[in-house]
């Protein structure tokens, strides 16, 4: 899911990528495929209770609503049980043991990040290769990096992981926020970035949040009150945001906004404006469309000004120039567009176009005193510079077909750096002069992955209803479309995010393994802009479900793979795509793998954040017509008995406080309560971790040789 985190708009983060490989049965380092038969499962009792809900007149019986308290002893003996079932059936998987070989040399290369400059020193993250969490370094003019802040020491397991970084105006001052088991709540400490000294007050109990600095003195933040209950799965729904200025205790944080009935919103972010005179406040209570409001910092008796008032579009801020603010917003502009207005009067009436809509999704951000207008064409990055006043200076030069990001920099800087990958090519950094526009490798990553063995292809295939939908297939430069490779489809279609090409090393693994990877821009993503999203929305969500089955039907119908070799994959929004898929197409692909889903579509609004995704989703409550339709395509409400359903590894953590493992507990319950065939239903239930940020390495290894030995063996795939 994204959520709202300062004044932009955040995704959460997700990977994916691809596969191949032709099997080759006579070639002894190629797959083995073998037609087998699992053995029958003795899965672990459920208990069925009695809850029945009514919505509009019907009953809807609740069997498994226990499982939604995470903290009873019997939930507890439930995930234990499970655990052991899942981890029983994968020890019989002969080459799991192979996978994670592969994963871990695939992993293992030194990877850092897009270098940036705060105060005299210029910082950047590095992981060795297999270090849990990636360490922060930094380096003052031509001498040697030094370890700033080092997250593998926060924790002995490396389960406490860095969640954010920010400096003061002049770099003197940093503060870090802490994850714990992957949890979105964080704690918050602040330190002297000469001494490395801790100097302020621990802060507890943040959530959904960034900071932002006020000159040296303090900063803002957000958070809810604590829940009275359970804070994995508590409901979270009146955001707040509180100014502290350092040396002072946090129960003494003035209220900025979000603390009365007037205000209250589920999300709420504040921003400083890089000269410390605007705070700029955004307000949501979905995760698409925003409210937005400004107060000029240099006059205390200064009221909020209304920046735009309706909520059904967005708006955040970019940059300023004096008093001449610049947002970005999809206001009147579905693919949004740059606007300016004086900060004298900034409300909607009286913004002024700088960079107009066009027919391509933009994401700017600005380096240098320069906007970097970053386009999506079908799923593509395309690149170009621009004045402030909306003169376009050059495109920039991509060294391929791929995903570009991380542009941007102070307004003093000279020099811009930014990431480049696809399926194919491992993250790699380069230099732009920003006067020039010379392109420089900085950094290209020693991975042991050949990706000059594997090709990408983009295809455009029918929907349903005729809707052409882009999908990338990656897989082995040699491989024949025989419809043997076993083959994963990833999907996501969800809450404006875009599924673009970017490099992964357990996505290369697969390819590594034998297999293909497929990657399909359904509707509700945000690839083509605020129409394509609101197509998979509410009463249209049933497209992004047909996006998908169409997908399948493409790499069947073209022989890249078979309904036996193929599996479907998504994550969070995607779990609920995989879910519903495996209902309603149980005979599509032979392996369902959903992971942290949103299973439970009558109850999810009624957890943590869940009330936020009403806008992609609307819930149970708000008519008789969403109701049925929420209810015809929920995964936990449309199991039933007597259909041969996928083999299905469903998989979730006991800290997923974004997804509440509830929703992937009820529906492995109900998988095996009407188990029909001797295909596995399992649930694999990973212990202090939340819903995939921060996830250490040694975690990840173990995970992927699960899911990938699953997968493979459930494809028939023998030996490798």
């Amino acid at each position: 899911m994204k959520f709202i985190q300062s004044s932009k708009t955040l995704l959460a983060s997700i990977s994916f990528f691809l596969l191949a490989c032709q099997p080759k049965p006579e070639d002894p380092n190629m797959p083995d495929v073998m037609s087998q038969t699992a053995p029958l499962l003795s899965y672990p009792e459920t208990r069925k209770g009695d809850v029945v809900d009514t919505y509009f007149g019907e009953q809807v019986a609740d069997p498994y609503r226990w499982l939604e308290d995470d903290r009873s002893p019997e939930t507890e003996a439930w995930v234990k049980a499970q655990n052991i079932t899942t981890q029983s059936y994968l020890e019989q998987v002969p080459y799991k043991d192979k996978i994670a070989a592969v994963v871990k040399k695939l992993l293992n290369y030194e990877r850092i990040s897009a270098p940036f400059t705060e105060g005299e020193y210029t910082y950047f993250y590095k992981n060795d290769g297999l270090q849990n969490q990636s360490v922060v370094y930094r380096q003052k003019g031509d001498s040697e990096p030094e370890v700033f802040l080092d997250p593998n020491t926060f924790s002995e397991d490396g389960t406490v992981s860095l969640a954010d970084l920010s400096f003061s105006k002049d770099g003197s001052l940093a503060a870090y926020l802490t994850s714990t088991g992957g949890s979105d709540w964080r704690e918050l400490y602040v330190i002297d970035t000469s001494t490395m000294e801790q100097v302020d007050t621990k802060l507890v109990d943040l959530k959904f949040t960034g900071v932002s600095w006020y000159k040296n003195e303090g900063f803002y933040y957000s958070s809810y009150d604590k829940p009275k209950g359970s804070e994995l799965s508590e409901k979270t729904d009146q955001h707040k945001v509180y100014y502290h200025k350092i040396g002072t205790a946090q129960k003494d944080d003035l209220a900025i906004y979000g603390h009365t009935d007037d205000q209250k919103h589920r999300y709420v972010g504040a921003e400083v404006s890089d000269d410390n005179q605007y705070l700029f406040i955004t307000a949501a209570n979905s995760t698409s469309g925003n409210r937005a409001y400004l107060k000029d910092l240099t006059n205390a008796d200064a009221k909020w000004m209304t920046v735009k008032e309706s909520i059904d579009t967005d708006v955040y801020l970019l940059t300023n120039k004096g008093d001449e603010l610049y947002f970005v917003t999809n206001y009147q502009a579905p693919n949004s567009k740059i606007i300016k207005v004086s900060a004298s009067a900034p409300d909607v009436v009286n913004w002024q176009d700088v960079i107009p809509e066009t027919e391509h999704v933009l994401s700017p951000s600005t380096a240098g005193g320069y906007i970097f207008a970053e386009y999506m064409v079908d799923a593509i990055s395309k690149v170009i510079q621009y004045t402030l006043e909306g003169k376009q200076v050059r495109e920039v030069n991509l060294p391929d077909i791929g995903s570009a990001g991380s542009f941007g920099g102070k307004q003093k800087a000279t020099t811009t750096y930014f990431t480049f990958s696809n399926y194919t090519t491992p993250t790699t950094i380069y230099s732009y002069d920003i006067a020039t526009g010379t392109t420089k490798l900085f950094n290209k990553p020693a991975s042991a992955f050949d990706g000059s063995q594997y090709v990408s292809k983009q295809v455009f295939y029918s929907s349903k209803d005729g809707t052409k939908v882009p999908m990338i297939i990656t897989q082995h430069k040699d491989a024949k479309l025989d419809g043997t490779s076993p083959t994963i489809l990833y999907g996501y279609g969800g809450f404006d995010i875009s599924l673009t090409p970017q490099f992964s090393s357990t996505v290369a693994a697969w390819l590594e393994l034998g297999g293909s990877y497929a990657v399909a821009n359904l509707r509700g993503g945000g690839e083509y802009g605020k129409a394509w999203h609101k197509a998979g929305t509410q009463l249209q969500k049933q497209n992004v479900f047909d996006d998908f089955i169409a997908a399948a039907e493409y790499l069947i119908d073209n022989k890249y793979t078979s309904s036996k070799h193929l599996a479907l994959r998504g994550g969070s929004n995607g779990g609920l795509l995989v879910g519903a898929v495996a209902n309603q197409r149980p005979d599509i692909a032979a392996v369902a793998l959903p992971a942290v889903g949103v299973m439970d579509m009558l109850r999810y609004h009624t957890f943590t954040a869940g009330a936020g995704w009403a806008y992609d989703y609307g819930t149970a409550d708000q008519s008789k017509e969403m109701f049925e339709y929420l209810q015809a395509y929920s995964p936990v409400h449309n199991v039933k008995s007597g259909v041969e359903y996928p083999a299905i590894l469903v998989t979730t953590a006991d800290h997923d406080d974004r997804v509440v493992p509830a929703h992937s507990f009820k529906y492995a319950a109900m998988l095996q309560a009407h188990e029909t065939g001797s295909n596995p239903t399992l649930i694999r239930i990973e212990t202090d971790a939340g819903h995939g940020a921060g996830t250490p390495i040694s975690k990840t290894i173990e995970q992927y040789a699960d899911i990938y030995g699953f997968t493979l063996y459930n494809l028939g795939v023998k030996s490798l």
